[in-house]
């Protein structure tokens, strides 16, 4: 038996939305804002979603949203052999938490695909903050151009300098490339600076940049079309831009890497 004020109040609601199926639709629709950020998992997007309107919701109530319109964020995985350590340089990140801007800074260099011809691109990020500290974009030589590794290292000891860091020391982790092991190289830095390499074929020990390398090589493909642009170097001036000040980080508690640094009062 249905009581006589609980049956006209289902004809009053009789084809209309509750409440809750109104706020799902609309949180679609937000949803739907964000599918151009191909790489962006459901957590990402939520937070955004959540910054943007200052709404709250679940996380699971925006991935169910997400798997009703079949978006996905792209992942790429990636396994190799342990290898050897460098005879002079040796592994010596000792975990990948620092306490402070300019601790523990890794390196590496990534081939970017564009219309005109490859380049490579050789990225320094703080491990406080995952800020891109410095980058060179050059023609590709396959990670082996000396200029380019040259010109990312003074840009990186500048902007260690111009931030008041030049007096701490500072651990910059690498894999064994052959430039990252040349003397010219290592010669650019200041005594402050300790190197770090990885083993060979090991990728785990430099994870976060080479997790980063993937995710930002995707956001580069998807979100600033990298490859058809008519200006790469300009493309990846305004990525740097948004990596830095735009882009949430779920490891920064979703802020942007220059916000976390701010609110914990560093430079």
């Amino acid at each position: 038996m249905v009581s006589r004020s609980g049956y006209y109040k289902w004809v009053r609601r009789e084809g209309k939305l509750n409440r809750y199926d109104s706020f799902r639709n609309w949180l679609k629709g937000e949803v739907l804002k964000t599918s151009g950020h191909r790489v962006w998992g459901y957590k990402h997007r939520a937070q955004h979603i959540r910054n943007e309107t200052g709404i709250s919701f679940s996380d699971l109530l925006c991935h169910k949203c997400c798997r009703e319109l079949g978006i996905r964020s792209k992942a790429r995985t990636k396994r190799n052999s342990v290898g050897g350590e460098h005879e002079v340089y040796p592994n010596i990140l000792d975990g990948f938490y620092a306490q402070r801007p300019f601790q523990k800074v890794c390196t590496d260099t990534t081939v970017l695909g564009h219309k005109h011809g490859n380049l490579d691109w050789n990225i320094y990020i703080d491990l406080f903050d995952h800020t891109i500290v410095s980058y060179d974009l050059a023609r590709s030589k396959n990670g082996s151009d000396p200029g380019n590794h040259h010109r990312a290292a003074a840009r990186f000891i500048d902007e260690k300098e111009k931030r008041g860091y030049k007096d701490l020391d500072t651990v910059i982790h690498s894999d064994q490339g052959a430039i990252y092991t040349s003397r010219a190289f290592n010669a650019l830095f200041h005594h402050t600076t300790k190197r770090s390499m990885s083993r060979i074929a090991t990728p785990t020990d430099n994870p976060i940049i080479e997790a980063l390398n993937g995710w930002m090589k995707d956001e580069l493909k998807y979100d600033f079309h990298f490859y058809n642009s008519d200006d790469p170097h300009q493309t990846m001036r305004r990525f740097v831009y948004y990596f830095n000040n735009q882009r949430l980080a779920c490891s920064l508690k979703y802020k942007t890497p220059n916000q976390y640094r701010s609110d914990l009062g560093f430079n």
